[in-house]
């Protein structure tokens, strides 16, 4: 008992562990992406003199090799064509979503905007430590399903459900079906004992109409019979009477015997 009361203490001590690994590494996460925004406009230039440092930095990825072709057509036909906006946006996204994610607000969705524009900074060729810790975090954070959420206005609110990547969502849709094809089955089943049922009912009511026919023709055949063998002991007593005929004679009666017979007075 004592043993079992240890492992589980160990295994809740395991959880909140992790669970508060996880909650850790979704403050740092939108810290870092709040610093980012924050250093982009106390610094290099990106509001002293809009579009400059951007411009520079998109022109210098079409000059590295290891940027994707299909990426550098984006650079030059998007990118640059919209530099003013995007260096205004650009900063504004990462300190808004930054401070969502430490207080927990549209986790997931904040998750992906700076997936995406994570993807953006490796394809141009920003690949260092500081990126792949990024990149790293945001698919760990997607992972960890609803432990994302916890200490998070999301569970404050009760937004978890609108955004979260649910397993037990499948799994409880393919139980769902399960149990519908289980029901269909036993739908089936219960047609096919239902007819079987049927099927016997009618064979035996035939059955008894046949042996209720059958009977009745044996009664009336015996009955016939029994009339036959009647009509025959009468006719057979009738012919037998009909040999001896009476006859009156005064105050005698003569029996007559037959045609060939004798006669007795």
């Amino acid at each position: 008992m004592i043993r079992a009361l240890q492992k589980l203490q160990r295994r809740n001590l395991a959880k909140r562990g992790f669970e508060s690994w996880i909650v850790l590494m979704r403050i740092l996460f939108g810290l870092g992406w709040l610093l980012a925004g924050v250093t982009k406009i106390t610094g290099k230039s990106w509001f002293s003199e809009p579009g400059v440092f951007l411009r520079d930095y998109l022109i210098d990825a079409l000059g590295k090799p290891h940027v994707p072709g299909f990426y550098k057509y984006f650079i030059e036909e998007a990118a640059l064509n919209h530099v003013m906006f995007l260096n205004y946006i650009i900063p504004a996204v990462q300190i808004i979503l930054g401070l969502m994610l430490i207080i927990g607000l549209l986790t997931f969705p904040s998750i992906l905007i700076f997936l995406f524009m994570h993807i953006n900074f490796i394809l141009s060729g920003n690949m260092n430590l500081i990126s792949l810790t990024l990149y790293t975090s945001a698919f760990g954070l997607l992972l960890s399903g609803r432990r994302a959420y916890i200490l998070s206005l999301d569970r404050y609110f009760k937004l978890e459900n609108l955004f979260v990547f649910n397993k037990n969502k499948y799994r409880s849709a393919e139980s769902s079906n399960e149990i519908q094809q289980e029901d269909m089955k036993k739908l089936l089943q219960y047609a096919i004992n239902e007819i079987s049922a049927s099927v016997e009912e009618m064979q035996a009511a035939q059955n008894h109409r046949i042996e209720k026919l059958i009977a009745y023709l044996e009664e009336t055949h015996f009955q016939e019979n029994k009339k036959l063998e009647q009509q025959l002991k009468q006719d057979q007593f009738n012919k037998q009477q009909g040999d001896i005929v009476p006859r009156y004679s005064g105050d005698r009666i003569e029996n007559v015997k037959g045609v060939n017979g004798s006669r007795t007075f």
